[in-house]
């Protein structure tokens, strides 16, 4: 089940990972490819939670609500990281537009 506490501990798990925590880093802040890797391994592991609710829904094992909130978690979390993904291919076409 997915609580509060646990909501708030990855906030900052990813904040740490933001703020510089990751290898690599430079003297500008994190890796922008450890930023990304991250917010996809979340993504990833919010997703198998959901299946494994999924799972324990089917035999009886889990209730409903718990397995609707991991589903919203797991979308929520693709939906951000498709954002990114977004964001990057935009700032890329950007970048090839400029004239040299």
């Amino acid at each position: 089940m997915i609580t509060a506490l646990s909501v708030a501990k990855a906030y900052a798990a990813a904040q740490r990972g933001i703020s510089g925590a990751g290898s690599g880093a430079g003297p500008g802040g994190a890796d922008f490819g450890a930023m990304v890797r991250t917010a996809v391994d979340n993504a990833i592991a919010t997703s198998k939670g959901a299946e494994q609710q999924i799972v324990a829904h089917a035999q009886g094992k889990a209730q409903l609500i718990d397995v609707a909130t991991a589903v919203s978690a797991a979308e929520t979390s693709l939906d951000a990281v498709l954002a990114v993904r977004d964001q990057v291919i935009t700032a890329y076409q950007e970048i090839m537009r400029m004239p040299i």
